[in-house]
């Protein structure tokens, strides 16, 4: 006879399964919520956590095997931290195990036991703080806003122009929360601004701890600093958004840098927005959220035009004498380029090189070149494992350099001839990076040119060792992508020239104009953060276009305003909200035919609207045929209860032949 109301214990584990586990309780041992546990599954020790400590299974008694060892080599997992989990895991529709398990660093996820060390009670953070600058009124003025809400929620959207220093309103908010004895979280879209950042809190706060949080670290660093913020032994967390799902015992302010980056969207795994986790968690920790940036996402401004946030303005720039650049588009239907670049755009640089001053050129496209094609006979280089092309990179030094994919990583030699007709004069079409600093090596010879991307700074230490060169002067041509585009000082750097601005008009992807406007400004927003006026030059074959004399006037509230409507309009974000199914299989039919049927297995309420499943723009990537289905709903609650059961029928029904995963609030379709 099977037994019922067994006393047992719940686990969660890293498996495909939307599930928890019971657990045999051995004598003797005793457990609670967010203990970690190893236990057996199959053949194999796994880790666990415990969710509930005095579960009624309904299995029989024979059945549930024994948890096999406690593991008190870290903190106990606290229950708001198990409660971010169960919020994470049903919003973005994974299995609780998963986000439970992925959300700790690494090595607290094996098996193995931590090395034993004594950790003696952390002294109190240090509170005393180094500020660099005197505060403008503006600046003082949301200083004693955010400060005045600690111990509420709030959130703040500091919408400040670039070079406002938003960061120090940051650092005395943070200092205030020190001197309470409590925690400051902060996060920033991407690893390559850590070092500078970090470098500006380690002298703001000579005596904190500040814990750093992001994927490039060691394993035993990362598990460190988590272990830290746990304890409470860090006052400042400090890393991108997988710092976000740390557990911090006191913490009374959240601040989100550069709050529109795409880069707080998680793309695989659990498909998370730090920035939206971290308004999720200051609402829970009962503290301040503070969302900084110089072009808000046009959610966070739909959010404050609706009262739900509370803009605190920061207009000018601080230093004393520093303006906005002035922005001037260079038409080239009648301007020409000569190797992508316009006279006038030369002589801008020159005048620069004449001054002492530094100039930076902005082409969001690494390699050499787009296109490797031939003008015989129209062939052009192709990935064989995407629906792309492939990328020309140079070697340098007149090596025939590769061929590269974006997308799916795979690399080729340069092909001596055209496979298809044997023409040996192929053609690079387009520029890139590395095309652009041959052009100004050649144009400017003496002239020190520094390029940035992900080819030429693979290394984190590298990238930062260059930053910090230049910023001391050790360049007079800069030549980069969106690594510059941000959070950047370069105090002799008067002209940005931007290349191949365009592309974004064209784009399919309602975002595209908003993701062009930021990273428009980001990148404008280097120069001229001293005295000397900064100017920026933008090539365009459409210089009437309402987005660049928006970006002319520094105008983000209108160019915001014409967005919205167009998006209410369209029925797009924010005003209504959305999921994307996707799925990849070997053939294309086979991943439409799955979301035919996955769309046909739940009856969507009147509420939630699903659109006929389609291919992905690049539809081939890394050998799998990609298509995906939108659905839509001006409800959430309504989208959430819809995605709920359409996951439920995924996990339990899905053929393994197809590769899929739910996308809550998606930010990308290509």
């Amino acid at each position: 006879m099977r037994a019922r109301g067994i006393s047992c214990v719940r686990i969660a584990l890293d498996v495909p399964l939307p599930t928890l586990f019971d657990y045999a309780l051995p004598e003797g041992l005793t457990l609670a919520p967010g203990d970690r546990v190893t236990v057996p599954f199959g053949t194999r020790q796994r880790l666990g956590v415990v969710i509930e400590a005095q579960a009624q299974s309904e299995l029989p008694r024979g059945k549930l095997k024994p948890v096999a060892a406690l593991r008190d080599d870290a903190p106990r997992l606290p229950p708001q931290w198990l409660e971010l989990m169960r919020f994470l895991s049903s919003y973005y529709q994974r299995p609780f195990g998963e986000t439970v398990i992925a959300a700790l660093p690494p090595r607290l996820r094996s098996v193995k036991p931590l090395p034993r060390k004594s950790h003696a009670a952390a002294p109190p953070s240090g509170a005393r703080f180094a500020p660099r600058h005197a505060t403008t009124p503006a600046q003082r003025a949301a200083i004693e806003r955010v400060c005045a809400a600690l111990g509420t929620f709030s959130a703040f959207l500091l919408d400040g122009v670039t070079g406002s220093g938003k960061t120090e309103v940051y650092l005395h908010a943070i200092a205030r929360v020190l001197e309470r004895g409590d925690q400051a979280m902060v996060l920033v879209p991407e690893i390559s601004l850590t070092p500078q950042l970090e470098a500006r809190f380690r002298e703001a706060f000579p005596d904190a701890r500040i814990a750093l949080l992001h994927s490039a670290l060691e394993d035993v660093a990362r598990t460190s600093a988590w272990l830290a913020a746990a304890r409470g032994e860090a006052g400042i967390v400090l890393g991108t958004r997988l710092a976000v799902l740390a557990p911090l015992p006191r913490l009374a302010l959240v601040v989100v840098d550069e709050e529109h980056d795409t880069s707080f969207k998680q793309q695989e795994g659990l498909r998370y927005s730090g920035r939206d986790v971290a308004v999720y968690r200051a609402k829970a920790a009962g503290c301040p959220v503070v969302l900084g940036s110089a072009t808000p996402s046009l959610e966070t401004w739909h959010n404050w035009q609706g009262g739900r946030y509370e803009r605190l303005a920061l207009p000018e720039r601080a230093a004393a004498g520093a303006r906005l650049p002035s922005v001037r588009t260079l038409d080239l239907r009648t301007e020409p380029a000569q190797h992508g670049l316009s006279a006038k755009v030369l002589a801008a640089i020159g005048a620069r090189l004449e001054r002492g001053e530094q100039s930076l050129v902005f082409i969001n496209r690494r390699g050499y070149a787009p296109v490797l094609a031939c003008e015989a006979c129209g062939w052009s280089a192709g990935c064989g494992r995407c629906s792309a092309r492939l990328v020309l990179h140079s070697a340098g030094h007149g090596g025939r350099g590769s061929l590269r994919c974006h997308h799916c990583g795979a690399e080729e030699r340069v092909p001596a001839a055209c496979p298809t007709c044997g023409n040996v004069d192929l053609k690079p079409l387009g520029r890139g990076t590395q095309r652009v600093e041959e052009t100004l090596g050649a144009q400017f010879p003496t002239a020190r040119i520094v390029r940035i991307d992900r080819d030429s700074a693979r290394r984190r230490a590298e990238l930062a060792r260059v930053l910090e060169g230049v910023r001391r002067g050790e360049g007079d041509i800069l030549v980069g992508t969106q690594l510059l585009a941000k959070g950047h000082d370069f105090p002799k750097l008067t002209l940005v020239v931007v290349l191949n601005a365009d592309t974004g008009l064209l784009s399919t992807d309602y975002r595209a104009p908003e993701r062009l406007f930021s990273v428009l400004v980001q990148v404008a927003g280097r120069a001229g953060r001293r005295e000397q006026p900064g100017e920026v030059l933008v090539q365009t074959r459409y210089p009437a276009h309402p987005l660049f004399a928006a970006l002319a006037r520094h105008d983000f509230a209108g160019f915001a305003a014409a967005q919205l409507a167009d998006r209410k309009s369209a029925g797009f974000p924010p005003f209504v909200f959305e999921a994307a199914l996707r799925a990849e299989a070997k053939k294309l039919e086979t991943a439409l035919a799955f979301l035919r049927a996955t769309a046909a297995s739940v009856a969507a309420p009147a509420e939630v609207r699903v659109f006929d499943p389609v291919a992905h723009i690049i539809t081939r990537r890394a050998g799998f045929e990609r298509a995906q289905l939108l659905v839509q709903s001006a409800s959430r609650p309504a989208l959430q209860a819809f995605l709920s059961s359409l996951s439920e029928n995924l996990f339990r029904d899905a053929p393994r032949a197809v590769r899929w995963h739910l996308d809550v609030d998606p930010i990308e379709f290509d």
